[in-house]
C-alpha cells in the first residue's frame, strides 16, 4: 500500500474509539439481556466483532501492528440480521452429520428393535434390518427421535461429524404442506437469531493454542495459574 493510500491517524483514533463506543453497547445489552436468546446482545455482538475487525485491519495498514483481538467465526460471518425486531415464527433448522464406524453394532441394534416390535421374519424393511445397513438406519430413525439418536449414537454404532442448528424468524408460519418439497431451499443467513455449531475443528483449534503457548515456554492456563 502506498503513503497516499494509507490510513491518517485520525482515522486510525477514529476506529478505535468506535471499537470502546461498541464494547460499552455491547455490555449494556448484556447487563440488560432477557434471555440467553437475546436479539439485542446479539446484534451488539456482532457490531462490536464488525468494530474490532475493522480497527485490526487499519491499524495495520497505518502501523504494521495487529491486535491480539480474535472475531469468532470471521471467514464465515453471518451477515447482519435483518429479519423481524418482533418474529411471530420461529423455524429450527438443524444438521447433524454421521459415520456408520460399526456397521455390526448398527446391525444388531436394528435386529433388536425389529424383534421388540413385531416378527423379524416378516417382508419389508423389518426383516432385513439385521443384514442392510439401509434398512438397519430406516429402522433406527422410525423408532428414535433424533435428539434421543444424537445422545445415545455410540450405542448404534455411529460416530458424531459437524453439526449445526439455526434459529430463524419470521413474520408468520408458513402454509401447512409449504416448504415440505424443499425444506431447506429459503432458509435466510439475514433472518438468522442465534445459530450453534458444534465441530471437531473448534477442538483442534484449542490444541493448536496450547502447544503455540507451550511452544513459547508458557502454560495453558494463563499468567497466575
Amino acid at each position: 500500500m502506498s503513503d497516499a493510500a494509507q490510513p491518517t491517524a485520525a482515522e486510525v483514533r477514529a476506529a478505535a474509539e468506535a471499537v470502546k463506543a461498541a464494547l460499552d453497547l455491547h455490555l449494556a445489552a448484556v447487563e440488560r439481556r432477557t434471555g440467553d436468546d437475546d436479539t439485542a446482545v446479539y446484534e451488539a455482538f456482532n457490531a462490536l466483532a464488525t468494530a474490532a475487525e475493522a480497527y485490526d485491519e487499519i491499524l495495520y495498514d497505518r502501523y504494521d501492528e495487529v491486535t491480539p483481538f480474535e472475531i469468532p467465526g470471521a471467514d464465515g460471518a453471518l451477515p447482519p440480521y435483518a429479519g423481524p425486531d418482533e418474529p411471530h415464527a420461529l423455524s429450527i433448522l438443524i444438521r447433524r452429520d454421521y459415520a456408520v464406524a460399526e456397521p455390526q453394532r448398527l446391525l444388531a441394534q436394528a435386529r433388536r428393535i425389529a424383534e421388540i416390535d413385531g416378527d423379524p421374519d416378516a417382508p419389508g424393511p423389518a426383516a432385513r434390518a439385521g443384514v442392510s445397513p439401509l434398512a438397519a438406519l430406516g429402522v433406527l430413525f422410525g423408532e428414535y427421535e433424533p435428539d434421543e439418536i444424537a445422545s445415545r449414537h455410540k450405542e448404534f454404532g455411529l460416530e458424531e461429524g459437524d453439526s449445526t442448528l439455526w434459529v430463524t424468524a419470521a413474520e408468520e408460519l408458513p402454509e401447512p404442506g409449504e416448504w415440505l418439497n424443499a425444506p431447506f431451499e429459503h432458509a435466510d443467513p439475514e433472518r438468522i437469531i442465534c445459530r450453534f455449531d458444534v465441530s471437531a475443528v473448534f477442538d483442534e483449534e484449542e490444541d493448536d493454542d496450547i502447544e503455540d503457548i507451550e511452544d513459547a515456554g508458557g502454560e495453558a492456563g494463563g499468567p497466575g495459574s
